[in-house]
């Protein structure tokens, strides 16, 4: 890892020259915030799975990254996955995102696991796995974590063909009612306070 700052083009190519065809496009986004309008940058890295861990370890020879979450969306035919990462931060000015963009058709849903390099990873490809029902290969621990036990297998609710729960799983809270057998709680009266003569608002026809 080298404590040089590269600018954002610089990242780009860094990923352009080592991983060629793998890399199947990037795109460097720049939007300005506060009053003094401080350029801030975002380089999306689209990449195929094979070099996801690579292209994790090249980052972090880069700069150490802070990883922020894996995002996913069901796109019709496939699952994109996005890993969201922040190089440079401690350098004013210098700090950007960089997220890896993966897609994993519906038929092979399969990726491996970033926490060999980034431990708390393990976290967010659990919530993956749960709701969108991808499959991290090598996962350290691959427990449910939001779901219960219960759920039924083969559900995934952040995904567009997602079936739906059982009728008897469903809980329609809509449908309850104050029971109409208990008296209805008294409210006491109000107590008025009065404001002190400073505050208190002129009498109408007062001057």
């Amino acid at each position: 890892m080298t404590e040089k700052v590269l600018s954002p083009e610089q990242v780009a190519q860094v990923f352009r020259e080592k991983f060629g065809a793998a890399v199947t496009d990037i795109r460097i986004t720049e939007r300005r915030e506060g009053a003094k309008k401080k350029p801030n940058f975002n380089i999306w890295i689209d990449i195929d799975r094979s070099i996801l861990n690579p292209a994790v370890a090249t980052l972090i020879d880069i700069h150490f990254p802070h990883f922020s979450v894996i995002s996913g969306v069901d796109t019709g035919e496939a699952v994109r996955l996005i890993y969201h990462f922040t190089v440079f931060y401690g350098h004013p000015g210098s700090e950007c995102t960089v997220s890896f963009s993966v897609n994993l058709p519906k038929k092979d849903l399969t990726v491996p696991t970033i926490s060999g390099l980034i431990p708390g990873a393990v976290f967010s490809e659990r919530e993956k796995q749960e709701f969108l029902g991808v499959r991290v290969t090598d996962i350290p621990d691959g427990r449910r974590l939001f779901l219960p036990e219960d759920f039924p297998e083969g559900v995934y609710p952040w995904r567009k063909d997602d079936t739906g729960l059982p009728d008897g799983m469903i809980k329609e809270l809509w449908r309850s009612r104050r029971p109409t057998d208990r008296p209805v709680p008294p409210a006491g009266e109000k107590e008025l306070c009065e404001l002190p003569a400073e505050e208190a608002p002129p009498k109408e026809g007062s001057s």
